[in-house]
């Protein structure tokens, strides 16, 4: 049995879907296709709820073109015997979506709970769609057995509760060939809607994959697999063939955008390869995520990621004991810290720094004669991935490479694992900053 994961580009239009069709109808095992919510409908959501939330009726144009777009792709996709029954389901929940707007119109406010409810609506209809397309098809709804809990404000997965309503459920789908999952959306302890966070569909997929003992996990998305560099700013960026689950772990962590990353966490634990797809080539080999070891010929230099928004925090007059406070005030109540330089700073991401800054005037009101806090504003991320440490990525060549071409370091290269080495720039300096580690370290030709 095989996991596959459909994301929302893949699942986006007429054309993707059909892809899609094409992809599963051609697979000769047992299969659990996880599903997004049709590419951008998660952000119009998001927007209607806000415009419904800021008074008149602006969110009805919005709401109005989400059921446009679903007609149009139901229509297209679904054969007619099966066409009226699925519009309806679907249309069923665009009524219950616009009750929702309503009300959130005249009371003029949304909470985090109603707003996780109006996005969940994305992956319910897509389901629908996608279950009605695909012959033999069935459906398991996650709002069923997807469990999360609150942690420093944020969902995380139930894991002990997850995996025995999975158990149950697929047991009772054990004969079924094909079965539909809509992936992100989930319930809380309390039963009411709540979701995996953005690119929780990949992470959906990887629960179910790790549960039901999968031999191997898909994710099928727009690109041909996890690339050397951004293509779009490295004109000579190619596929990786493979790469080890820490790996993609570090690539996924300091800003490759192929996966999610917690998905690596539940199918690294079960050693269950994941390979990456493109749902509009594939023919091509995609990047396969495994237990890969390094052997003669390898080339261990494997590419440059990037965190585009990151901020700089230095605590000015610490000594360790406050420095180690800085840092732990900031883990315990979720936020990344990024090269923290174990004397007075420390990176973040962007999203994260106001209430970083909050937290840390907090935590150091009583010691602000002597240590102030201060954040450096349009940095970059920029880390260079390898395999083992005979790679040559070392702090010292990369400075050399980035004052080689004259981009100042804002924060000085750290080795953050054996093969892998990271540090900050200026922000409008990332892209020159990009090719210029790409044309240092990564070759544009393998072995594997």
């Amino acid at each position: 049995m095989k996991v596959l994961k459909f994301g929302g580009t893949s699942v986006g239009t007429p054309e993707s879907l059909n892809n899609v069709r094409a992809i599963v109808e051609s697979q000769v095992e047992r299969c659990v296709i996880t599903v997004s919510a049709l590419g951008g409908i998660t952000d119009r959501l998001i927007a209607a709820a806000d415009m419904a939330a800021a008074g008149g009726d602006s969110w009805v144009e919005i709401y109005t073109e989400i059921c446009q777009r679903h007609s149009k792709v139901c229509d297209a996709v679904v054969s007619p015997d099966k066409v009226g029954e699925a519009w309806e389901s679907v249309k069923s929940l665009l009524d219950e979506l616009e009750t929702i707007l309503k009300a959130i119109n005249l009371l003029g406010e949304i909470t985090e709970r109603t707003r996780d409810l109006v996005v969940s609506y994305g992956e319910r209809m897509s389901c629908i769609i996608v279950t009605a397309m695909i012959p033999g098809a069935e459906l398991a709804h996650s709002l069923d057995f997807i469990r999360t809990r609150s942690h420093f404000g944020k969902n995380v997965l139930d894991s002990e509760t997850t995996a025995e309503l999975i158990a149950s459920r697929f047991d009772e789908l054990k004969d079924a060939k094909t079965v539909i999952v809509p992936g992100f959306i989930a319930r809380n302890g309390e039963g009411r809607i709540s979701n995996l966070g953005r690119g929780g569909s990949d992470y959906t997929a990887a629960i179910l994959a790790a549960e039901l003992d999968a031999h191997v996990l898909e994710i099928w998305t727009d690109v041909d697999g996890f690339m050397t560099a951004d293509p779009r700013i490295v004109g000579d960026a190619h596929v990786i063939d493979s790469l080890s689950f820490v790996e993609a772990m570090e690539l996924c962590n300091f800003g490759a955008k192929v996966v999610y990353p917690p998905t690596i966490y539940p199918v690294f634990h079960k050693n269950i390869p994941i390979i990456i797809k493109n749902t509009f080539n594939p023919e091509a080999a995609g990047t396969l995520i495994g237990d890969v070891k390094e052997s003669a010929g390898t080339i261990t230099t494997l590419g440059v990621s990037s965190i585009a928004d990151t901020r700089l925090i230095v605590l000015r007059g610490a000594d360790s004991e406050l420095y180690g406070r800085m840092i732990n005030t900031l883990t315990r109540n979720g936020i990344e810290t990024l090269l923290p330089d174990g004397k007075e700073s420390c990176g973040v991401r962007g999203n994260d720094a106001e209430r970083a800054k909050a937290l840390l005037d907090e935590e150091f009101a009583g010691e602000s004669a002597t240590a102030t806090i201060s954040i450096s504003e349009h940095l970059a991320t920029i880390a260079l991935i390898g395999r083992g440490g005979s790679n040559g990525n070392t702090v010292e060549q990369m400075a050399k490479a980035l004052n080689s071409a004259g981009i100042p370091i804002a924060q000085a290269p750290q080795q953050v694992s054996e093969g892998s080495v990271a540090c900050m720039i200026a922000a409008g300096d990332l892209k020159e900053a990009l090719q210029t580690i790409h044309s240092n370290f990564i070759n544009t030709t393998t072995n594997r």
